[in-house]
Formats: C-alpha cells, sequence, structure tokens
C-alpha cells in the first residue's frame, strides 16, 4: 500500500479553472474523504488521482512513483463509482475476477482472491448469482471486491452510497468501514454527505470552488474551524450563525434582544460586525420575549429540533433533549453559554481566536 501526495495540482478545462493548487499529502493507510457542497471540484480531484482527467500542472505522486503522465490502468489505484458497473450477463464470482482475466492471470490466482474479498464482504452466498438477483447493498459490495481482487496500492471512492435508501446507506457505511480496518489500505473517499465524512475519515478535506478550506481529523474539524463554511458545512444540524456588533469589549447580538456575548478572542474595532455561531445542541429555550418564535418542532424521538425565527428574520435550530412543552408560536428565550460561541469576521468569514 501507498500514500498519495498532490503538489500543486491543478486542472483547467480550456480558460475555466476548477481546481486551483492543491496540495495535499495522504499518508499510507489512511482513509481519507473529500467533502464539499455539489461542483467544488472533490470528484474532479479523485479522477485527477485515478488518471482519468489529465492533470493541467502540478504533480501527483503514489508512493514513490510520479504518476501525474502515467495511464490510469498503471497506476495502481482501483475505483468504485456511483453505479455498480457490473456485467448483467456475469455472475458475482466472474464480475469480480474479471480485471483479473482480461489481464491474463492464472485461474487459480484468480480463484483464490476472489475468495477472499469474497470472505471479506460476507459475498460467499451470492457468488454465483447474476446482479439483478442482488440488492443495491449487495451490488455495491461486489464492486467494491471488484476492486479488492486487484490488490491496489490506493482504493477510490466516488459516492459509492448515493444511490442506496437511507438504511442500506447506514449498513454500507459500516461495511466500508470495517473494511478499511481489516485490509489497512490507502483510502480516498469523495462525498458530498458530512455524516459518512465524520463516521468513515482518519483526515476530512473540505473543499470550496476548487481549493482546499481546511484539513484535519473528523473532530479538530468540528471543534476547531479555521472559518465560517468549514463551521457551518462540518456538523448536522448545522451550526447557527447570527449577526453582532462589537460594543465595549462585547458582541451584542439584536436578533436576541440585544444578547451580550463575553469572549477573550481578538475582536475588531468598536462597532464592527461579527458572525457568532453557536451549535445546536448548545442552545436551550425557555418561554419568554427573548426576540425569537418557536415556529415548527421536529420530534425524532429522543431527540427534537426546534426552529425558530428571530424577530430580526435569522433562523435559528435548536437540538432539544428535554420534554419541553412550549407550542409552537410561541415566543422564547435562547439560551448558551458564552464559552460555546464561536466568532468570525463578517466580511472574510475567518474564525477569530
Amino acid at each position: 500500500m501507498s500514500g498519495v501526495t498532490l503538489s500543486n495540482a491543478v486542472k483547467k478545462y480550456g480558460d475555466v479553472q476548477v481546481i486551483h493548487d492543491i496540495d495535499l499529502q495522504i499518508d499510507n493507510g489512511e482513509f481519507c474523504v473529500f467533502v464539499g457542497p455539489s461542483g467544488c471540484g472533490k470528484s474532479t480531484l479523485l479522477r485527477m488521482i485515478a488518471g482519468l482527467e489529465e492533470t493541467t500542472s502540478g504533480q501527483i505522486r503514489i508512493g514513490e512513483r510520479d504518476v501525474t503522465r502515467v495511464d490510469a490502468s498503471e497506476r495502481g489505484v482501483a475505483m468504485v463509482f456511483q453505479t455498480y458497473a457490473l456485467y448483467p450477463h456475469m455472475s458475482v464470482s466472474e464480475n469480480m475476477g474479471f480485471g483479473l482475466r482480461m489481464n491474463g492471470h492464472p485461474k487459480q490466482v484468480i480463484a483464490e482472491k476472489v475468495a477472499e474479498a469474497s470472505r471479506i464482504l460476507q459475498l460467499d452466498d451470492y457468488l454465483d448469482r447474476k446482479p439483478k438477483a442482488l440488492s443495491g447493498g449487495q451490488r455495491q459490495r461486489v464492486a467494491i471486491g471488484r476492486a479488492i481482487v486487484r490488490g491496489p496500492e490506493v482504493f477510490l471512492f466516488d459516492e459509492p452510497l448515493s444511490n442506496l435508501d437511507a438504511e442500506l446507506r447506514v449498513d454500507m457505511r459500516v461495511e466500508i468501514a470495517r473494511l478499511h480496518k481489516e485490509i489497512g489500505a490507502t483510502m480516498i473517499y469523495v462525498t458530498h454527505d458530512q455524516v459518512e465524512a465524520m463516521t468513515l475519515a482518519d483526515k476530512i478535506v473540505v473543499l470550496r470552488a476548487g481549493v482546499i478550506e481546511q484539513v484535519g481529523s473528523p473532530m479538530d474539524l468540528y471543534k476547531d474551524p479555521d472559518n465560517k463554511f468549514v463551521a457551518g458545512f462540518i456538523g448536522s444540524p448545522a451550526m447557527n450563525f447570527l449577526n453582532g456588533t462589537v460594543r465595549g469589549g462585547k458582541v451584542v447580538l439584536s436578533s436576541l434582544n440585544n444578547r451580550e456575548v463575553t469572549t477573550e478572542v481578538m475582536l475588531p474595532a468598536e462597532g464592527s460586525r461579527v458572525i457568532v455561531g453557536v451549535r445546536p445542541q448548545h442552545l436551550s429555550i425557555s418561554a419568554g420575549n427573548g426576540g425569537a418564535v418557536l415556529d415548527l418542532r421536529e420530534r425524532l424521538g429522543g431527540v427534537s429540533y426546534d426552529y425558530l425565527i428571530a424577530k430580526t428574520g435569522e433562523k435559528i435550530i435548536v437540538e432539544n433533549r428535554t420534554e419541553d412543552t412550549l407550542p409552537e408560536s410561541s415566543e422564547v428565550i435562547v439560551g448558551f453559554g458564552d464559552g460555546d460561541a464561536m466568532f468570525f469576521d463578517a466580511t472574510t468569514e475567518k474564525r477569530l481566536r
């Protein structure tokens, strides 16, 4: 197995640049997730590593090899796509071993590799079935098995769960995490689902408009985001953002009846605008004239999500684990500890520290 290094990687389509000077180190055996909104360049970057997209400039290394101009088939990678791309007339076993057969491997070697991949993915009972006799989750496991038998240096996953229903997505997430634990391979995984990113990754790369916004472990990005974009993208439900103004060394929130927030971070000049971020689980509500109205309550059993609208029009989500019986349309006071707030420059959106 090998790590992957990108140095000043650039991708252009004509005059349009979609990947901007990417520098990234993915260590041997690491599970790295590219995450970001649609159109941020995460799949393009994955395809550049795979060799399916030409790198305009910069360098891509897999292990010690410079593969920037190497053909995709020679890079030592295996890719699992959003669509299963299985041959309908072949059995599971034949689909998994197809690549090895095309490369002229002996039948005994192919059988051994298919058997090992089948054991890892728990497909022994399905080896003689055709893809049409499998569920969506089983088909995706076959596609992953086809990648395993090739024995690649790096596994690449391009939104492999997006075609599955919610329950199967959870099951396959567990399968992929278990697979990584068992074989210890370097894996690079693309998703727009930050829950997948948080649960699978050793390292998350947050992308926006072809630029890396931040790289770190899931909890590093969750607890210590560098900017408002990362803070709002990592975490579910998303962080709440309220407009504040610096007054007398504190931040005043007009949306919450001029509630003052005390902080030790370096604030900009008096009168400057500051964005205050607070995660839904750090908020609470109680009855009273606090500048917000309980618009809707979403009950999910052990937890509820309260959707508030401030008198300034700002929207707030509160994670509620109490048996609160406040009726919808009630005026509420929003509470939180000053230490739970994060502060962002209103112009640059960078974190104030």
